[in-house]
């Protein structure tokens, strides 16, 4: 299997950028991921809400095939504990599935279409934080299930 991190607009927080890469470098000891970076929408400010929202959409879904499954990061989505996120990883991967897709939406959360599409939802928290943080935070967090999986001491039960 192989986990993507699909996230609208570039990091340019240097040392979030960098913790995030240490965190990807430890990843691929376990699994196969990337994190995809869709460009910010071209005159967003001159946007709708909906209208912004629609082509961040168009780009999520462009960027995803109907045999691979969609799960959102989104504030309104099931809440795990970090072992219980491992849990989930575990079955994902038992499920036999190629590909894993997780995505960030833009400042405005998804257009319909992209909750259609979507085959789950999952909440960090229900706190906001920036989408630059979302990214770290859910990065570790993929790095710390796989360290409990393999029954590591990177996480203290």
């Amino acid at each position: 299997m192989k986990i993507t991190l699909l996230a609208i607009g570039k990091t340019d927080n240097k040392q979030l950028q960098s913790l995030m890469d240490d965190y990807i470098k430890r990843l691929g000891f376990y699994i196969p991921f990337e994190l995809e970076v869709i460009p910010d929408i071209k005159n967003a400010k001159n946007l709708s809400e909906a209208l912004q929202k629609q082509a961040e959409g168009d780009e999520i879904l462009k960027r995803t095939n109907t045999a691979d499954v969609l799960i959102l990061l989104d504030e309104k989505g099931k809440t795990y504990t970090s072992e219980g996120f491992s849990q989930f990883l575990q079955k994902k991967m038992n499920s036999g599935l190629k590909n894993l897709i997780f995505v960030i939406g833009g400042p405005y959360g998804f257009s319909e279409e992209v909750y259609k599409r979507a085959n789950e939802k999952v909440s960090l928290s229900s706190m906001t934080f920036s989408h630059q943080m979302v990214r770290l935070f859910f990065i570790e967090q993929l790095y710390r299930g796989f360290t409990i999986l393999r029954n590591e001491p990177y996480h203290h039960r």
